[in-house]
């Protein structure tokens, strides 16, 4: 049995698309040949009758439901709705949302009501077979504990919000700098609440060869690093979901969005999100499907699955937001008596820094692959860029574009992962498998 999937990374959508402009017919004839049509919606569905939350993803993102109709014109069929900006505008914004994309008849996880309905699979039905697409986020920042899906309880129901893989991190320190960092926690008392807490009980004692600074925990070893590995209830959770859709589909996806890095470079997939991905595949997962960092990250064939760490944006209209809440206004040090173009020409000093003005943010790929019996038998790329050249209110759609090179970048940047990609007459890339 084969089934086909095409997939893209995040529909960052505030205006109309229209569905006739130069270069949309190849891009929509690429998404169309994929019985499962997937990509992240990265926006809240309403009219802006809801309050801005404390912890936005950076700017309050929010589209009327006709985004949702430009999703269906061009080709999709499922969508992933779990990310930074998910919480934008509070659960009412997130609830408004998850009833839109369920109203337009697409299928979509990672947001609910409750843990639950966040964190279930969900299923699309197709002549080819059943796919589930199972959608997380990772959260790394504790402040964001706030929009994390609670569970039910025999008396209380659960909690809307999203189904979060938190990352567990530390810092790999030598002997000498855990005995400095125990030596400043010491004579600067900064541990010195929870001390306190710890010999009442309230938390448990700390193992041999670990320090504490705050909230930033130390582990001694032979080299000096950052660690990160998915948090044990999340991944389990997730694995959990995975073993359910074993049951009810032939082809199970998982979305991931994520925007940690390693090292210094943007397009290095976290440590935890490899740990990740590798794990999902051996539990049963057929296909991992990354984005958030608004950039394209590697390709790795991993077991006979396809890893895609990040396939950029698909669509991007991040300067064109028409209103937006007070917050977003005072991060400026403006007002909301200050226009949109006012705040947009600050934060990017007069449009000469942010994602709009970085060609690597509007540059991305768009896979067609082939799977039968659950592995991979064929994966091709169709470069995309988002017409960076153009206005502000003209760029950030997509288009075929075999004249930028993405391609050759992605192949160099996949090749450390073992993936060899090769460039056919259409200027297609072609995976070796």
């Amino acid at each position: 049995m084969k089934i086909r999937v095409t997939a893209a990374g995040d529909m960052l959508v505030q205006r109309r698309i229209p569905a006739d402009y130069k270069g949309i017919d190849a891009v929509k004839a690429q998404i169309a040949k994929g019985d499962a049509r997937y990509l992240n919606l990265e926006t809240t569905i309403h009219n802006g009758e809801y309050a801005g939350h404390a912890f936005c993803g950076g700017s309050f993102l929010r589209a009327p439901k006709t985004a949702l109709d430009d999703l269906k014109m061009l080709g999709f069929n499922m969508t992933s709705v779990v990310n930074n900006h998910s919480f934008d505008f509070g659960e009412g914004g997130l609830i408004a949302t998850k009833d839109a994309i369920d109203e337009a008849g697409l299928v979509s996880a990672g947001i609910g009501r409750n843990l639950h309905e966040a964190a279930a699979p969900n299923y699309l039905d197709t002549k080819a077979g059943r796919v589930a697409l199972i959608a997380t986020t990772s959260v790394s920042n504790a402040a964001t504990a706030t929009v994390l899906a609670g569970p039910q309880s025999r008396r209380i129901p659960g909690r809307p919000g999203i189904n979060a893989l938190r990352v567990k991190d530390h810092l790999q320190v030598t002997k000498e700098q855990l005995d400095v960092i125990r030596e400043i926690a010491s004579q600067s008392k900064v541990n010195a609440q929870t001390e306190i807490e710890r010999a009442e009980g309230y938390h448990p004692p700390l193992a041999d060869g670990v320090a504490v600074l705050k909230d930033v925990e130390f582990f001694v070893g032979e080299e000096t690093k950052y660690v990160t590995h998915p948090h044990p209830e999340d991944m389990a959770r997730i694995e959990q979901a995975i073993y359910e859709a074993q049951m009810q589909a032939d082809l199970i996806i998982i979305s991931i969005h994520s925007h940690e890095l390693s090292g210094d470079k943007k397009e290095n997939p976290s440590d935890f999100l490899q740990e990740f991905a590798h794990r999902c595949i051996d539990k049963g997962a057929h296909a991992v499907i990354g984005h958030g960092p608004h950039l394209l990250r590697p390709l790795e064939i991993y077991k006979g699955c396809p890893i895609f760490y990040s396939l950029g944006d698909f669509v991007i209209h991040n300067e064109c937001i028409p209103f937006a809440p007070e917050e977003m206004f005072a991060k400026q040090g403006l007002t909301s008596d200050n226009t949109m173009r006012e705040l947009f020409c600050d934060r990017s000093k007069n449009y000469t820094r942010g994602l709009m003005r970085d060609r690597r943010m509007l540059e991305s790929v768009v896979p067609y692959f082939e799977m039968e019996d659950g592995k991979l038998t064929y994966l091709e790329l169709m470069p995309v860029e988002l017409q960076f050249e153009k206005k502000v209110w003209q760029s950030g759609n997509p288009r075929f574009s075999r004249d930028h090179g993405i391609i050759e970048r992605y192949t160099e940047m996949s090749a450390p992962f073992g993936t060899e990609i090769t460039v056919d007459e259409r200027g297609f890339g072609i995976v070796k498998l």
